[in-house]
């Protein structure tokens, strides 16, 4: 059994590609989203794999030795600790944002072995049983050391585009140094990627800069260079979930992408002022 906890944009739409592969799966979720799902099916409208219902089985607790997958908002973290661990998980893999979570999962988990993955999808969640897939891609990074979870190797079988390769850090770190600057610039500027790495280059360099800094600081090495031309081949027009959460005044991600690399660097006593500009002025609009 893989129990899906989370039943939102990213962890809805895992869950439905998961049931249409043939998986045994369930999602977790809150009552609202629960009832909606088991009621009426769970519905994914994508340019990608198509409109379909699919009635995959949801439930507000986690089933008892399931390989879990965590797909919650970083904020939802702690709430789900609890309830992970008194499901006994054969193994459990986050796909959640930011590079701080594998350490707390592994703290409150002892001895199940804990892997962090990363997902690039863009999707929304319209309707509590309805997922709308934006992005014409679905692609999921795994580490090695989790290519024998059960979860794992039933994304095998879905369409969704899966790397299993390197440490967790490698990994965590490979989506992280993108989605940090992208977050944060259009977040500082509220308007479109395009616009906001270009709105203030100085700036824009300064963030990029403390991003690598950071990943060397954990053994990973990065480029400013590298990571420009990374965030060059996204759509100019790409807008991201911090940006709109902030913008609608909102719970947002903001402390485990701004503020974890602002601590990163002051753990490893990295000069990074843009950056703390940044997040300070988003902080205290928020």
């Amino acid at each position: 059994m893989i129990a899906v906890v989370g039943a939102g944009a990213v962890g809805g739409l895992l869950g439905w590609l998961l049931h249409r592969a043939g998986a045994r799966v369930v999602i977790v979720g809150r009552p609202t989203s629960v009832e909606a799902i088991n009621s009426h099916g769970l519905r994914v409208n994508s340019g990608l794999f198509g409109d379909e219902t699919e009635f995959v089985p949801a439930r507000e607790t986690i089933p008892e030795g399931a390989s879990v997958m965590l797909a919650v908002k970083t904020f939802g973290l702690v709430d789900s600790l609890r309830s992970i661990a008194a499901s006994a998980p054969r193994d459990v893999l986050s796909v959640l944002n930011g590079i701080g979570h594998r350490e707390v999962l592994t703290a409150h988990l002892d001895g199940v072995p804990v892997a962090a993955g990363s997902i690039a999808v863009e999707s929304a969640r319209t309707k509590p049983a309805e997922i709308q897939h934006k992005s014409p891609f679905i692609r999921l990074a795994v580490p090695s050391s989790s290519a024998e979870f059960a979860s794992v190797r039933a994304l095998v079988q879905t369409p969704a585009e899966l790397t299993i390769d390197g440490t967790d850090a490698e990994v965590l770190w490979r989506k992280f140094r993108f989605l940090a600057p992208m977050a944060l610039l259009t977040s500082y500027w509220q308007t479109a990627l395009g616009e906001a790495l270009e709105k203030d280059p100085a700036l824009t360099e300064d963030v990029l800069a403390a991003v690598v800094a950071c990943e060397a600081a954990d053994g990973v090495q990065d480029t400013v260079e590298s990571l420009a031309a990374t965030l060059s081949t996204f759509p100019r027009t790409m807008r991201t979930s911090l940006q709109a959460d902030l913008a609608a005044g909102n719970q947002s991600e903001l402390d485990s992408i701004g503020g974890e690399l602002v601590r990163r660097t002051e753990r490893h006593g990295i000069a990074a002022p843009a950056l703390k500009t940044i997040v300070a002025r988003l902080s205290a609009g928020n």
